[in-house]
């Protein structure tokens, strides 16, 4: 079977799965708006401000990691009696 028939096989899956679909399911927040009226902006707000806040949060969280793992490098490094290079100092 060559490439080009998986291909067209693929896409051919992907365009029966989407027209075929019938309704999706909504998230909880959003499932919950729409059952009572009267919480259906708060339920919005809510999923809107978790989904906004996720990636700032994990990256937030990768960046502290990194930079105490270089700090510990650094803090070893300087144990062990040798200096830290800077690029204000040349190579020798």
């Amino acid at each position: 079977m060559s490439t080009r028939s998986i291909k067209r096989a693929v896409a051919s899956l992907a365009i029966a799965l989407c027209v075929s679909s019938s309704s999706a399911m909504a998230c909880p927040n959003c499932k919950l708006g729409n059952e009572t009226e009267s919480s259906r902006p708060r339920a919005y707000m809510y999923s809107i401000l978790f989904m906004i806040g996720m990636p700032a949060t994990i990256f937030t969280g990768f960046g502290i990691s990194f930079y105490r793992m270089v700090q510990q490098a650094n803090a070893a490094q300087n144990a062990d009696g040798s200096p830290l290079d800077s690029p204000d100092t040349p190579a020798q």
